[in-house]
């Protein structure tokens, strides 16, 4: 069934055909990319020896937010949009796929397996780095005052664990007095971990400083796994199109949501403290992956039906699949852990700017879907 049968392609496409034209644009879509995605994921990994871009600066955590507003409107606004489209194309037959709200489904699906494996990569990496403190170092960090009773999810350390986000802030909650006096000492907090000691519970500097690692290498991982499958499908879908009027559009849309993407996924890396080998592979590892699928688009776009039941299939799979964990890891891991932070609670200035650029990232990126 060609395209126009489907309502696929149809004649506006045909009508702004023009082959040459667009594999140049392909090559320009592919540098602009490239070096988007490089300079996204860059500035986070070498900003961290730099005062105002480090991983642990104001100016950071507002950038982060944006960005995480860009990942969490692709996965909602553009991801499921595409594979709502694609899974729901008369190319399709309409059992089953017209009976079942297939996209949903996958992108629930996608979610909670992300948070299992969140939360089963947290618990290797502990147990790997040795975080399960023995018995007897328990004994001694808290022996000098009686047993308290726990809130849901306080480890046995008398440390906090969500799956999905390190939430010693509320662990702080739980054991501290609010308001004021709950910020104070806020200044004293370091980059691994807390330089201050309270009577009732000791958290080792180091200890805590290899958990956050831990929290950042899961976080980084996943969220890397989330951002490639979908990069493949969309540089695919811009390299097997032969219309410039579909392509120009993509180029300045794609480049934007590249590097926000590669910024959020370089904070990450950053704060995961990879040795420089292994950030280095996860940082091009991101920044070729859509650039190879322009390139493997355009090599195959003579042969290429994105019509067809399996391509349509294929991709509207992998959208929802990719759109459910974009989602978890923007709402999660990203936006959950650093706005329910005790730094973010006690500065209100911080508060209002992180939001304010949280907002603009997710509506930013939304409005590109009218043109891409």
């Amino acid at each position: 069934m060609n395209s126009t049968a489907c309502g696929g392609g149809g004649a506006g496409e045909e009508l702004c055909r023009d082959d040459s034209a667009a594999f140049v644009l392909k090559f320009v879509a592919m540098a602009s990319i490239l070096l988007a995605g490089m300079a996204g994921i860059a500035i986070p990994l070498i900003g961290k020896h730099r005062r105002f871009l480090r991983t642990d600066g104001n100016l950071f955590v507002a950038a982060k937010a944006f960005a995480a507003g860009v990942i969490l409107a692709t996965g909602f606004v553009h991801m499921l949009s595409d594979a709502t489209k694609a899974l729901n194309s008369p190319c399709l037959p309409e059992f089953p796929w017209s009976k079942f709200p297939f996209t949903g489904f996958f992108a629930m699906v996608a979610a909670l397996f992300t948070l299992l494996l969140d939360f089963v990569g947290t618990q290797y990496y502990e147990r790997k780095q040795g975080l399960n403190r023995v018995p007897d170092e328990q004994t001694r960090v808290g022996s000098s005052e009686p047993e308290t009773v726990k809130v849901f999810g306080e480890e046995e350390s008398g440390g906090m664990h969500i799956v999905g986000m390190h939430a010693h802030a509320a662990h702080h909650r739980h054991n501290h007095p609010h308001g004021q006096d709950a910020c104070h000492g806020i200044g004293g907090v370091k980059e691994h971990g807390h330089a201050h000691a309270h009577g009732h519970a000791l958290i080792s500097v180091a200890d805590d400083g290899e958990e956050i690692d831990v929290r950042h290498v899961v976080v980084s991982q996943v969220l890397e796994l989330g951002i490639v499958s979908h990069s493949v499908i969309i540089g695919l879908s811009l390299g097997v199109s032969q219309s410039p009027c579909t392509i120009r559009p993509l180029i300045a849309a794609l480049s934007f949501h590249q590097f926000f993407e590669g910024f959020a996924l370089g904070g990450c890396i950053s704060q995961a403290q990879f040795k420089t080998s292994s950030a280095t592979i996860m940082a091009c590892f991101f920044a070729l992956t859509t650039p190879v699928g322009i390139g493997i688009g355009t090599g195959i776009a003579s042969v290429y039906n994105p019509y067809s039941a399996g391509a349509l299939v294929a991709e509207g799979i992998l959208d929802s699949l990719s759109a459910g964990i974009l989602v978890y890891m923007a709402l999660v891991d990203l936006i959950a852990a650093d706005f329910l932070s005790k730094r973010m609670s006690c500065n209100f200035r911080l508060q209002i700017v992180s939001y304010c650029m949280l907002f603009l990232g997710a509506g930013l990126m939304s409005s590109l879907a009218i043109w891409a």
